[in-house]
């Protein structure tokens, strides 16, 4: 053990014998539950209550993008969600980092938003957060780092970012910043966002564009599912490739003695922005002339565009 280390972590995992997570995989796409063993948390002193998460929860999930990235590449969309009714998460264990060091608390929010990056991958699956209860904090971070969220309308459920009026802290995972640069949310509603402890519920957090969608709770399972069959038609291959382009025809069959549609664009493109110029020569009426008296022996050029 090394020398100040009480207890050392371990970042061995178990292949698909997760403890913090459930992962259900139907064709390409492939559900992955965030189900919190309260009692099993990486260090002792806290419990794991409504879904928290610690520096061993983060690992399982790095460990599960990964597994799905090599082991999986059929699998074209990953669905986010819980396995704990009207809980999706809430955050980091606050008991947690209270009896943590400062440099503890620092790797373990770079190590929880590198995980976050893994799921941002462009050559990735494509990942949609399916918040189904209550998402604050870091959960609401880990949503962010998704490529949609849908949120659930059941007049209770909400996502917030309450570190600041609740902590006194700003979110440690980047939740600012894929607030504006990714959602493009509106700062000045980012602002508000961000001191309001109880968040935006399912109407607000649409209107404002912190969430993707809503479904109701009657209409739950069936939206979310078509979402996910929906983005999965839209990829091509195993890996997170959108459909662009069209086929070109062969060379025989496009029309002879027309050039290529390329060709046409930039000629016109160049017609339209040049200017023809031409000089007149002196003549009795150039000192009349209208834009400035240029002397019987004067030279004038004349601009013109072309139709």
């Amino acid at each position: 053990m090394a020398e100040g280390v009480e207890t050392p972590v371990s970042f061995e995992v178990q292949p698909y014998g997760w403890t913090h997570w459930q992962l259900a995989i139907d064709g390409e796409v492939a559900t992955l539950r965030m189900s919190v063993n309260e009692d099993r948390g990486l260090r002792p002193g806290y419990e794991l209550k409504l879904n928290s998460y610690d520096l061993g929860v983060d690992i399982e999930l790095y460990d599960v993008v990964e597994r799905l990235r090599f082991e999986h590449p059929e699998v074209k969309v990953i669905v986010v969600t819980s396995a704990t009714d009207r809980v999706f998460c809430a955050g980091a264990n606050i008991k947690m980092l209270a009896q943590s060091t400062h440099a503890f608390k620092v790797n373990f929010c770079k190590f929880t938003n590198e995980t976050r990056c893994s799921l941002e991958e462009p050559e990735g699956p494509r990942v949609i957060a399916a918040v189904n209860g209550a998402c604050a904090g870091g959960g609401y971070e880990l949503a962010l780092a998704c490529h949609e969220i849908y949120l659930v309308d059941d007049g209770s459920s909400a996502v917030s970012l309450p570190e600041v009026p609740l902590l006194g802290v700003l979110p440690g995972t980047g939740g600012l910043t894929r607030l504006t640069d990714k959602r493009k949310v509106r700062r000045d509603l980012a602002d508000l966002f961000c001191t309001k402890a109880e968040g935006f519920k399912a109407r607000d957090a649409l209107k404002g564009r912190f969430v993707d969608g809503a479904f109701p709770r009657s209409r739950w399972a069936e939206g979310v599912k078509a979402v996910a069959q929906t983005a999965a038609a839209k990829l091509l291959g195993p890996r997170r490739r959108l459909q662009r382009g069209h086929a070109q025809p062969p060379q025989d069959q496009r029309r002879e003695g027309r050039p290529r549609r390329g060709a046409r664009l930039r000629h016109l493109r160049r017609r339209r922005a040049h200017r023809h110029a031409h000089r007149e020569g002196p003549h009795r009426r150039a000192a009349h002339h209208p834009r400035g008296a240029l002397g019987l022996g004067g030279w004038r050029l004349v601009h013109r565009r072309l139709p």
